[in-house]
């Protein structure tokens, strides 16, 4: 007889991301749902990798990562925020941004505890909170602006707040932190055993000459913080699944107790190539131009459109209102301009934990402009078929 399982997420189903997936493959549709870019990366990264290889490196490395690769990261990380963490004990390399932010959060989180989430929120957040058997603590940010409003976190934080976790630039809404919100933040932690989950890993793709505020500029944030990136999300290799949490050698020390024995060290010939290119700063400096090119690219041709975009301040995704469209919720949408326009796009009330509506769509503009302009003229069809005005 097969014993009974007791589901630890028993409300968890499906990504949305692989639901939506799926769902685009099936009607051959252009994906713009999952933030998957489809030009090709660096040749010169790929020849470093196949370099690698063919040199030997194929066996496990430090479990911490590549020496020389975190020695590089330190090298950017005072570069861009002039902070000297220790390569030796502050950088960690992961399988992916998701891996670090779950290893952060279980290293910290016991039974009981509270954790801030900001929604719409990326949804491996409340899952991973869940699982270690802790409590996330909603706050919802204010369409269209999904602004933070700190009076809210203040009136939020409890005996058993634990943990912040902020996403900067953010996924799905394109929000920015600013001073501010750093200022902001400062006070509420100040003096408290709260610690800092931050995600930080579009850092680089950041528009109108805004800053990334990251949480390595300021030592009183991290010193109790988490801070987590992403080489996928920089070199557009998402596949490659590689990235790296930087912390407190403390904090990390008891980082790298869960990490060993869930991941011994990551793939070693993208590590050698990494640690080489990684020096080429041209090549993540020019991202926040690159990106934002896109962005108005499509933006443009979605003003032919009744979509209407809502600010995106980073990141390569933009949410667009379908409310001049449309009063079906946002999933049926979805799944309909999916099955009869051809374009597959995610619902922003996924990343909501209620399921909250507000007639709001996630389109990735993180592709070639021909796959851009391919996805706008399927909607203008679907548009003049469904007889929406113009």
């Amino acid at each position: 007889m097969q014993p009974f399982l007791t589901s630890k997420l028993p409300n968890t189903g499906v990504s949305i991301f692989t639901v939506m997936s799926v769902l685009s493959a099936e009607h051959d549709a252009i994906n713009l749902g999952q933030g998957t870019p489809d030009f090709e990366i660096s040749e010169l990264l790929i020849e470093l990798v196949n370099k690698a290889m063919k040199e030997g490196h194929n066996q496990y490395t430090h479990r911490n990562g590549l020496l020389s690769l975190r020695e590089t990261i330190a090298g950017k990380i005072n570069f861009l925020y002039n902070n000297n963490v220790d390569p030796a004990t502050e950088i960690t390399v992961t399988p992916g941004a998701t891996y670090a932010i779950y290893t952060a959060l279980t290293t910290v989180l016991k039974p009981g505890d509270e954790v801030i989430v900001f929604e719409p929120a990326y949804d491996s957040y409340v899952p991973n909170i869940k699982i270690n058997g802790a409590v996330p603590v909603l706050i919802q940010l204010e369409y269209p602006d999904y602004k933070i409003d700190w009076n809210i976190v203040k009136e939020k934080i409890s005996p058993a707040t634990k943990i912040i976790l902020l996403n900067s630039p953010n996924n799905p809404t394109g929000r920015v932190l600013d001073k501010n919100d750093i200022q902001e933040l400062r006070k509420i932690v100040d003096g408290t055993d709260i610690f800092i989950v931050s995600d930080e890993v579009y850092e680089h793709i950041i528009f109108d000459g805004n800053q990334h505020e990251s949480i390595l500029k300021y030592p009183d944030l991290f010193e109790r913080s988490f801070v987590v990136f992403s080489f996928g999300k920089v070199y557009q290799c998402t596949g490659w699944k590689i990235g790296y949490c930087v912390a407190p050698d403390q904090l990390m020390k008891e980082f790298l107790k869960v990490h060993q024995y869930n991941c011994f060290c990551c793939n070693t010939p993208i590590q050698y190539a990494l640690s080489n290119f990684l020096d080429k700063k041209e090549e993540y400096l020019q991202l926040g131009a690159f990106f934002q090119a896109k962005r108005d690219h499509f933006k443009n041709l979605m003003s032919a459109t009744k979509f209407k975009p809502i600010s995106s301040y980073g990141s390569y995704f933009q949410l667009y209102s379908y409310s001049e469209l449309s009063n079906e919720n946002e999933l049926n949408f979805a799944k309909k301009l999916t099955r009869e326009a051809g374009v597959a796009t995610i619902p922003v009330s996924a990343f909501y934990q209620n399921g909250k509506e507000n007639k709001v769509l996630r389109f990735c503009f993180a592709k070639k402009e021909q796959t851009l302009n391919e996805a706008v003229k399927r909607l203008l069809l679907f548009q003049q078929k469904e007889d929406y005005p113009m």
